[in-house]
């Protein structure tokens, strides 16, 4: 079992750079594929980027790639989420998840979620 605990979130303006951090608890880190989800008022939870278990893949959404990137540093038990030139449809609480299944976009296949992190972006 992994506990997922995010942080980083905030309000900053449109075009501004944020980095969202979450840290796993637990010895069996390496174990698992991680994502970030995202879910704004009134819409479902969407996926937004992933890294396999070695940290060598990488998916992103397409109204992130490009902007987004995904890291993982297996040393601190951490994943991070570097988002640049955010907009405001970036705008959602960003949530954190581990799969046992390997990289995945499918938000199903998650077992393990964190509480969320607010990220607004205002114009």
């Amino acid at each position: 079992q992994v506990q997922l605990v995010e942080s980083g979130g905030g309000l900053v303006q449109a075009g501004d750079s944020l980095r969202l951090s979450c840290a796993a608890s637990g010895r069996t880190f390496s174990s698992y594929a991680m994502g970030w989800f995202r879910q704004a008022p009134g819409k479902e939870r969407e996926f937004v980027a992933a890294i396999s278990r070695s940290g060598g893949s990488q998916y992103y959404a397409d109204s992130v790639e490009g902007r987004f990137t995904i890291s993982r540093d297996s040393a601190k038990n951490t994943v991070y989420l570097l988002m640049n030139s955010l907009k405001v449809e970036d705008t959602a609480v960003y949530y954190c998840a581990a799969t046992g299944w390997g990289i995945s976009k499918t938000r199903a296949n998650y077992n393990y979620w964190g509480q969320g992190t607010q990220v607004t972006v205002s114009s």
